[in-house]
């Protein structure tokens, strides 16, 4: 069994045990912050969490969110994405115009970070990696450029897709 994606009933199990772990941080996270996770943004984040690491989509998180709310609408889903993401709990893939829980679970502010998006299985991996973030740091400051924020969205193969070519 493979242990990321899994299959069978102990590897459902073990994602649903993650994924109400990672909510009860994010309930805990918000708390402390004084925002509420109201149950249509709990329902959002958990949707994605659900996905380990794989990006979905606006509208396919409104597609699987009406399942539990029928009367869901686009925006219901994009506040409660803005929110999440102000809240450090899910990042924006800009190359591919979808969504990621953040993969710490930490659910802290804006934090760089890169992201490696297999052009094969379209997974995501979420690096952390400060010397990239300062390198790019120190690149734009030379440019007299005064960075706010910067995320790093690098296309290739992961290494299962990799190791699965002949």
């Amino acid at each position: 069994m493979d242990a990321t994606f899994g299959t069978g009933m102990g590897a459902v199990r073990s994602i649903a045990s993650e994924v109400a772990s990672a909510l009860a941080r994010a309930e805990r996270a918000c708390a402390a912050r004084g925002v509420r996770l109201t149950a249509n943004r709990r329902d959002v984040l958990a949707l994605l969490l659900a996905e380990r690491g794989r990006p979905v989509p606006a509208y396919t998180l409104l597609d699987r969110l009406r399942a539990s709310h029928p009367g869901a609408v686009p925006p219901t889903v994009y506040r409660a994405l803005d929110f999440l993401m102000a809240q450090g709990l899910v990042h924006k893939i800009e190359l591919l115009n979808a969504y990621v829980g953040c993969a710490d679970g930490a659910f802290h502010d804006h934090h760089p970070a890169q992201f490696l998006i297999c052009r094969g299985c379209g997974g995501v991996t979420e690096v952390e990696d400060d010397g990239v973030a300062a390198a790019l740091d120190l690149a734009a400051r030379e440019c007299g450029f005064t960075p706010a924020h910067a995320t790093v969205e690098i296309e290739g193969t992961c290494g299962t897709c990799a190791s699965a070519r002949p």
